[in-house]
């Protein structure tokens, strides 16, 4: 065109342009078309425009140009080219994503997941026998083309919780409405109790690790950090039973080598000798073999009536508050613990604890709560 036409820009476009050409996340080809085509539409000469913005005339004169046959909005974005055909085609592509839905080990190979080396390889080795002689070279990038455009990464693996307990809503509504009964005890005034609700569950392989060499402390202005060497001894493992009070927070602990029936009945019994004899100790637990064990009932019955069981659903000990306060204790006194014995183990456990309980912290659930109705 040797005489453009006056390019008219709609309010809307215009505050389109005036955003794309502000902003900060558009490329910088975009933010100079849509400043060349403000400046035109407002009288700006071409010559002008380019030292302006730093362009030529060349690109400033396509970006009129197509602005005036297409519009504004396609004069914005590059239009599709026809680029070289697909060597490809999509059956092809089809069947590499089969392979590599598919375990290595089932095709014949040693590894459980594909890495892409792995998986090159394969493709390779039995792309003729399918009839997909395309494959033969195929390398790196165009199977993470294939790959990505198919939503498939055949190297990573991420983990799930079956539902194993055809009974998980209902146990689950169970320990929901005691939830959501400690919660009304909890926020009545001068509320007369006379039972508890008591969170249990145990946390197994705390390990008792020891330092070979002294532990260096932080010095100002040469080390900011605590120094330990590499080298560590394992002296064994210890199991924290522990139940929090779900009205006072205070927990109950019991650490032991092992966590059999003996070593839960001993707790019910440090628990039962912390309430008055006519009170109802109410406790939330899993299905571990021991909490239903002959032993366990022998001693039940011993004194009946004194205690409620209510457990989790299988595969729901995540609704257990308790797992609350063993996250915290990891995240607080068990963090980074050295120690030289397993007995100093036990005595800082112990210790943590009752640090914990000179402040205790009433937990609250929250999920699900809204749907839970209690007459």
């Amino acid at each position: 065109m040797n005489k453009r036409a006056r390019l008219e820009i709609a309010e809307d476009e215009r505050r389109q342009l005036e955003e794309l050409a502000r902003g900060r996340n558009a490329s910088a080809v975009k933010v100079g078309r849509a400043k060349t085509l403000i400046a035109y539409a407002d009288g700006v000469k071409i010559a002008m425009i380019c030292r302006q913005f730093g362009l030529t005339r060349r690109v400033v004169e396509y970006t009129l140009d197509k602005a005036l046959k297409i519009g504004v909005s396609g004069a914005i974005s590059d239009l599709p080219r026809s680029g070289s055909p697909r060597r490809i085609s999509d059956d092809a592509r089809s069947w590499v994503l089969s392979q590599a839905c598919r375990r290595p080990a089932d095709l014949g190979r040693a590894a459980e997941t594909w890495t892409y080396v792995e998986l090159i390889k394969h493709i390779r080795a039995h792309c003729d026998e399918v009839g997909y002689t395309c494959l033969r070279k195929i390398g790196k990038g165009v199977l993470n083309g294939i790959l990505s455009k198919g939503n498939i990464r055949p190297h990573k693996i991420s983990y799930y919780l079956e539902r194993r307990d055809p009974d998980f809503e209902a146990k689950m509504a169970e320990i929901l409405c005691v939830y959501k009964e400690v919660g009304k005890l909890n926020g009545a005034d001068n509320a007369v109790r006379c039972g508890t609700t008591i969170s249990y569950d145990k946390k197994p392989g705390i390990q008792a690790i020891k330092n070979l060499a002294p532990q260096l402390a932080p010095v100002p202005g040469q080390y900011p950090q605590i120094g330990r060497d590499h080298e560590y001894k394992r002296l064994g493992t210890l199991s924290l039973l522990a139940g929090i009070d779900l009205h006072s927070g205070k927990v109950f602990p019991l650490v032991k080598e092992r966590h059999r029936s003996r070593e839960f009945i001993e707790f019910l019994k440090i628990i039962e000798n912390e309430y008055p004899t006519p009170w109802k100790i109410r406790v939330i637990l899993d299905n571990h073999s021991a909490h239903t064990s002959k032993e366990t009932q022998a001693y039940l019955k011993t004194n009946p009536n004194r205690f409620e069981f209510v457990f989790t659903p299988k595969h729901g000990s995540w609704l257990n508050m308790i797992e609350m306060f063993f996250s915290k204790a990891a995240r607080g006194f068990l963090r980074n613990i050295r120690v030289e014995t397993k007995k100093e183990l036990e005595e800082r456990i112990y210790q943590g604890i009752r640090e914990i309980n000179e402040e205790p912290v009433v937990f609250r659930w929250k999920y699900k709560m809204e749907d839970v109705h209690v007459v």
